[in-house]
């Protein structure tokens, strides 16, 4: 499955070479180089830009190789499953507890007399190192590290420099200071769901004008769209969903009807409401404790289980997803309600 971790021991030990490069691999390196020095290693995946190689992922050895406009490395994501095992002095940097490697960069920070900020994910990030850390989910309900080590050229602002936002864009999404606060089970508010109809006030072909109003008139502290194709309007912008911090929602639209329509809702894990099938709180608890009492309950009454493209549990013809949303070094469930035509990718 996804979360398949690979053994310690059939993982590479690579050392951080600070802006350098990491393990064999040297920023600067050509494709042809990279692959040559990773023993020939198979590319799983790449995507090219403008007629440039972007970037390719090298499934077997964990990491993807990033190349700037020049076809030169730039920078290399470890995966936190299968990556090899990368140090930084006498931190081990990858396939860790978050918050344990948080505390060890931070202090080797101190001793080497460098500043750490928050990345976008609230993750450790240091320029002088070209080191920006991540977490990737382990099995269901744990968070592991992951990484991304850049060049100089994008070290003081990786995820918002060139070429990483052609490998991971970033610049859309939910910002986290590094923190994970999760809302007590006592002070959230209980929403009832209609399959296929809505959830808590929100109803299922709402304009978004409506979706607020519902919502007490609260604004959205995030909206996500993209421009039109021009055959359908050059400068218009398509709305695609909203974020609600105060009624703890997200939600996502469609244009089946040609304007915007609410197709979906996302119930936030750490802050949402709390939402119940069948007796079942699907809001805020460990993945695997929700995705084990909804099997024995589906079960129970010889009713399928499906499982998406993601490995997320899906209630099949009720329009309900189970999703996960990090909580620090854990995942707690969160879930995603749909109108009967709404087309799920995760």
């Amino acid at each position: 499955m996804w979360w398949s971790r690979k053994p310690d021991g059939e993982r590479a030990r690579w050392v951080l070479r600070p802006l350098v490069g990491v393990g064999p691999l040297l920023f600067g390196m050509s494709p042809g180089e990279v692959r040559t020095v990773l023993g020939g290693a198979a590319v799983s995946a790449s995507r090219s830009w403008a007629g440039r190689l972007s970037w390719q992922r090298y499934r077997d050895v964990g990491v993807t190789a990033i190349y700037g406009v020049d076809e030169r490395l730039a920078a290399v994501a470890v995966d936190a499953l299968t990556g090899p095992l990368v140090r930084l002095g006498d931190v081990g940097l990858i396939a860790r507890v978050p918050s344990e490697v948080r505390a060890d960069v931070h202090e080797l920070a101190r001793r080497d007399g460098e500043s750490v900020r928050a990345n976008w994910s609230g993750d450790p990030e240091v320029a002088a190192w070209g080191l920006s850390m991540g977490a990737a989910r382990e099995q269901k309900d744990a968070m592991l590290t992951e990484a991304l080590l850049v060049g100089p050229g994008p070290a003081d602002d990786p995820y918002g420099t060139e070429p990483v936002i052609r490998w991971r864009d970033v610049r859309g999404w939910e910002k986290n200071p590094g923190a994970w606060p999760v809302a007590a089970e006592e002070d959230r508010p209980r929403w009832d769901w209609t399959p296929l109809v809505g959830v808590g006030p929100l109803r299922f072909g709402m304009r978004p004008d409506q979706v607020m109003a519902a919502l007490d008139g609260e604004a959205p502290a995030v909206r996500r769209g993209q421009p039109r194709a021009p055959k359908i309007g050059a400068g218009e912008w398509r709305l695609e969903g909203e974020r609600f911090e105060e009624a703890g929602v997200a939600t996502h639209y469609s244009y089946l009807k040609g304007a915007p329509t609410l197709a979906a809702v996302t119930v936030l894990g750490r802050t949402g409401p709390q939402v119940e099938f069948e007796g079942i709180r699907l809001i805020g608890r460990t993945v695997s404790t929700l995705e084990a009492a909804l099997v024995r309950h589906l079960e129970d009454r010889g009713i399928d289980v499906v499982v998406g493209c993601g490995e997320d549990l899906e209630l099949d013809g009720l329009g309900l997803y189970v999703r996960a949303v990090r909580a620090g070094d854990t995942v707690i469930s969160e879930a995603r309600f749909c109108e009967a035509e709404w087309e799920d990718h995760g």
